[in-house]
């Protein structure tokens, strides 16, 4: 068919245009890339029968046994002169078993069961697909649906492993609800220990779940979890996408993990690296069949420069269905929640964001620098995921400002649930490294808080990981650095950098929590004021343990102020959880006063009220409410059991007077200490939301 036969209209164009009416002038070229999307979906339909069934290649590529145990072998290997199976089934032998070639360069290979009735490969066995070039080279690889990879000892390369286990790990609980509110805790299996070493599966099911659990978090991100031959590489170097990283523990292990967070009411989101891959060839994807490409672009175009990496052809129907296969895998072995997809940026558009600093003008988002192809990719997931699985949810990281990235499909949007607000982060490292706390700017942080698209949600955060790595320093210790070692103890008195540390840390958070998006995410061990920096065992260190380690036994003492901060970060979300101020409308900012350093906003009929000033408290300070009635402190971060002086009396009443301020028809008279945030609920409205 003419491409022209897929300029339909986008059905629910109106709806963006009205959100943004800035992309009225792209209009023509939303719709261009919506029809290219409907074509790719007509051509699933015509092709393989429809998207759902192409989702589950899965269920046949790789290895899969049928029902009489006979084992059937598929791959996609275009290249390739002849493809063998090896393995321990074999004694290794390297040509007793030839796949046949079919078209459009898959490769088949049927292995009938033993005498016995039982497969010719056995769980937990050995293999290894053998490919002949035309050049005449043979070649050792991993099939890219390996399901299960690990690496002895002393090799360097991973193994391909058969996972077939005769008792596979039955889920036992329903997946939750999707949250109104989502708040997400950002781990890393391997680190989530104080023990200098790869921390498992089994430890982060017994150990972590509960605190995440206490914290009133209701979503975790789980990185590294597809297999990456370089562990330093922190999971985005990724070799084998249907493999759960073997270090940690078996796949059924991580089942069991994710079936414990859904009964506590958790759900599960996977950090999805689709964006590159790594360069490995003998336990990784690139050239897999002996030629620069297969999954990949050949020559320039499929490199990442940055990344030393490989970068997919999006626009191959084979990659197309690894890739979309990829994620309805982990959404139905494992029965993860949804994905946050990294590195969008380098994905939309053809100089990967290298060298681009995106000032915001909407021609910078349409052009011949957008990769269109990857583009409709993420349209194509989007639309796919949100179809099968109602309450999937997906996170874009995306520093561009792509517009739309996070609308409907129908609408001609991208189709994300939520898009990481990165520039919040930036903005607090930013201040704490170049500004006194006189001359912090109350307009900026709350532009910074609030400059989002309206319509589009944001996952808001003060750190993610990429602040705790090496090189960087986490939000506490650009607070109180050397004097975390020394004067953390709760038995004696604050001196003044760690009384500084410790009210800040809260105030951070809390005004990113409520002010910063529609989502909030903070990376594990951050709540408390995890000391120092997250550095992977490398050359450059000897290898150490030291780092790549979370020390949750600082938080198991009150004798340490870790603790304080812990609580804190507990009872911020748990109040959340209680008044929904995430999952309710931008907030209604009555203050933002450079001189007095006071923010004041209204939120879900919840008052906030910052004082960042170091050293002035205000007696009567008058806000501005909307709703009359009796206010009380349901939380404040100057509580002595968080580190604070205990300045609030919690049993204070606060009477609105019918005296309209800043554009609001009500107002009352709050004492705000120095270095204090406070929240204040209406006792006489219903908060159930």
């Amino acid at each position: 068919m003419a491409e022209s036969e897929y300029n339909v209209s986008v059905p629910h164009m109106n709806s963006l245009l009205q959100m943004d009416p800035y992309l009225k002038p792209f209009e023509n070229d939303v719709q261009r890339r919506y029809g290219l999307f409907k074509k790719q979906l007509t051509l699933l339909e015509e092709a393989e029968g429809g998207f759902d069934q192409f989702t589950r290649s899965y269920k046949s590529y790789g290895v899969q046994r049928m029902p009489d145990n006979s084992l059937v072998f598929k791959e996609w290997a275009p290249a390739a002169e002849a493809l063998f199976l090896t393995g321990d089934f074999n004694g290794w032998d390297n040509f007793s078993h030839p796949y046949t070639k079919k078209e459009f360069g898959k490769w088949e290979l049927h292995i009938p069961p033993k005498e016995d009735k039982t497969p010719a490969v056995t769980h937990n066995s050995k293999l290894k697909v053998v490919v002949h070039t035309r050049a005449g080279e043979r070649l050792y690889r991993i099939s890219p649906w390996a399901k299960y990879v690990t690496r002895h000892e002393k090799s360097v390369i991973y193994d391909w492993v058969h996972w077939d286990p005769p008792q596979p790990y039955i889920h036992k609980h329903p997946r939750p609800q999707k949250p109104r509110s989502l708040r997400i805790y950002e781990s890393h299996v391997g680190i989530a220990s104080p023990e200098g070493k790869v921390a498992s599966y089994s430890n982060f099911t017994h150990n972590v779940l509960p605190r995440i659990k206490d914290l009133g978090y209701n979503c975790i991100q789980l990185m590294a979890i597809m297999e990456h031959a370089y562990y330093a590489s922190f999971g985005y170097q990724v070799t084998s996408f249907f493999a759960a990283s073997s270090r940690f523990g078996t796949p059924e292990e991580l089942k069991e993990l994710i079936d414990v967070a859904h009964s506590l009411g958790i759900i599960v989101l996977l950090d999805a690296v689709h964006s590159h891959a790594s360069k490995n060839t003998e336990d990784g994807l690139n050239q897999f069949d002996g030629s620069d490409s297969c999954f990949f672009h050949s020559g320039p175009r499929g490199e990442h420069s940055l990344w030393d990496s490989k970068l997919f052809n999006y626009s191959s129907w084979e990659v197309l269905r690894f890739l979309l296969s990829n994620l309805r895998w982990w959404l139905e072995e494992y029965r993860f929640d949804g994905f946050r997809f990294d590195g969008v940026t380098s994905m939309l558009y053809h100089h990967h964001g290298i060298g681009s600093g995106f000032s915001g003008d909407y021609a910078e988002y349409f052009g011949l620098q957008v990769d269109e192809d990857a583009l409709v990719y993420l349209m194509l997931a989007n639309h796919i995921l949100h179809t099968l699985y109602e309450d999937c949810i997906t996170i874009a990281e995306e520093v561009s400002g792509m517009p739309n990235l996070c609308c409907p499909v129908q609408e001609g949007g991208l189709g994300f649930d939520y898009r990481l607000a990165m520039a919040i982060p930036d903005k607090w490292i930013q201040i704490l490294k170049e500004f006194k706390d006189e001359d912090w700017d109350m307009g900026n942080i709350v532009h910074t808080m609030t400059n989002r698209r309206y319509g589009e949600k944001c996952i808001a955060y003060a750190e993610s990981h990429d602040q705790a790595l090496v090189g960087d320093k986490t939000l506490a210790f650009w607070l109180m650095d050397k004097e975390m070692y020394t004067s953390m103890s709760a038995l004696i008195p604050m001196n003044s950098v760690i009384d500084r540390g410790i009210q800040l840390h809260k105030m951070i958070r809390l005004l990113t929590h409520s002010l910063g998006g529609e989502g909030y995410l903070n990376f594990m061990g951050n709540e408390f004021g995890h000391p120092e920096w997250l550095d992977f065992p490398r050359v450059g260190n000897n290898e150490s343990y030291h780092y790549a380690r979370r020390q949750f036994n600082l938080v198991d003492t009150d004798r340490l102020r870790y603790w304080q901060l812990y609580a804190f970060d507990r009872d911020m979300n748990r109040t959340e959880d209680k008044y929904g101020w995430l999952a309710a409308p931008p907030a209604n900012i009555s203050v933002k006063h450079q001189g007095d350093k006071v923010i004041v906003f209204e939120r879900a009929n919840v008052i906030f009220i910052f004082n960042f000033h170091p050293t002035n408290s205000y007696s009567s300070y008058r806000v501005a409410v909307g709703p009359p009635g009796k206010y009380k402190i349901k939380l404040d971060s100057d509580g002595i059991q968080y580190g604070g002086h205990g300045r609030l009396d919690h049993n204070t009443e606060f009477f609105t007077e019918p005296m309209e301020f800043k554009n609001l028809p009500n107002s009352m008279l709050v004492y705000i200490p120095c270095r204090t945030a406070i929240v204040l609920v209406n006792e006489e409205i219903d908060y159930c939301y």
